[in-house]
């Protein structure tokens, strides 16, 4: 008898509990305790407390209780309130553009036709299978437009770690320049940014050389100075624009007297492999950059000049 596509099939429920073990091994593995939580750890002081469903105010349970709170931990969110995409529609709500939702799930049993018919012939009980099902919920952080009680926000930036020069030239250029979470990258689909908090730095100012990084990157979208994405991770493209990003942050440093420390020497490996096969390609950088500090310098209170937007872009490294 074929199976109802409703049922839950073997290989998903196998890879789920795959993916779970495989999470919880490597948190153990980096010698940290899952449901010991570190909280705090990323500058935002998000409640201890066991996660909940914004909606039905109803607790995770189970394995979901140690998800969640990984989430919060490694993304830096505020509060430990979840809510579908859907039910953050049905609340008057959304989820922010480009948000990434936490994957959660849940578990039941069920008994099939096979079996049920086997328990009638025989008179024994019917064995019920057990199985996994997933779905994506997001922080009510990554919501905006819920109702006020809703709403958790992280504490504020303690003063004097974001420079006022730094921060009114962010909101001058109207970038999308989110604050949080453990990683910093620019979504060139959404066009937003994405910075932790200056505290998970071990020196704040390094914040601002990473802010500049992203901005840099952000400067290369197609409505600005439209310099080419289309490389992926690992590639010379990639490598190519990651240098124009960090040189990008270099000049706007040394003109707003910024001086961060210097990168890491693993973050340089693909910068000298796309230098050494290219003996142009530092130049080509280097105009780049300068045109992308340029555009972002001219956001700054008192510049002298407005940013202009390039009619073609910007050539780069095969």
């Amino acid at each position: 008898m074929p199976r109802s596509s409703s049922r839950p099939r073997p290989a998903d429920h196998t890879n789920l509990y795959d993916e779970i073990t495989g999470r919880i091994i490597a948190e153990l593995e980096a010698g940290r305790l899952p449901w010991v939580q570190p909280w705090g750890s990323t500058g935002v002081a998000a409640p201890l407390a066991m996660p909940k469903n914004a909606a039905t105010g109803r607790h995770y349970t189970g394995i979901n209780v140690l998800i969640l709170w990984g989430a919060v931990v490694a993304r830096g969110f505020s509060g430990q309130s979840w809510l579908t995409f859907r039910q953050a529609l049905s609340l008057g709500g959304n989820v922010r553009k480009g948000e990434r939702g936490t994957t959660v799930v849940y578990a039941d049993r069920f008994v099939p036709d096979d079996e049920k018919r086997r328990a009638r012939e025989t008179g024994e009980d019917a064995q019920a299978i057990p199985f996994l099902k997933r779905f994506t919920v997001f922080s009510t952080d990554q919501c905006e437009g819920l109702p006020e009680g809703l709403v958790t926000a992280p504490p504020p930036i303690p003063e004097g770690l974001i420079l006022p020069e730094v921060e009114a030239l962010i909101r001058a250029s109207g970038a999308d320049l989110r604050i949080g979470g453990d990683k910093a990258f620019y979504a060139p689909g959404a066009d937003f940014i994405q910075v932790p908090r200056p505290e998970a730095y071990f020196q704040p100012i390094d914040w601002h050389r990473t802010a500049l990084h992203e901005l840099g990157h952000w400067s290369g979208h197609a409505t600005r100075l439209g310099r080419d994405f289309s490389g992926g991770f690992g590639s010379k493209k990639y490598a190519f624009e990651e240098l124009i990003a960090e040189l990008n942050a270099a000049f706007c440093c040394a003109s707003l007297g910024i001086v961060p420390s210097v990168r890491h020497a693993d973050y340089i490996g693909s910068w000298l492999e796309v230098l050494r096969e290219d003996n142009r390609a530092i130049v080509r950088v280097a105009s780049a950059a300068s045109k992308a500090a340029d555009y972002l310098l001219a956001f700054r209170p008192g510049a002298q000049s407005s940013p202009a937007i390039r009619d073609e872009p910007e050539r780069e490294a095969a």
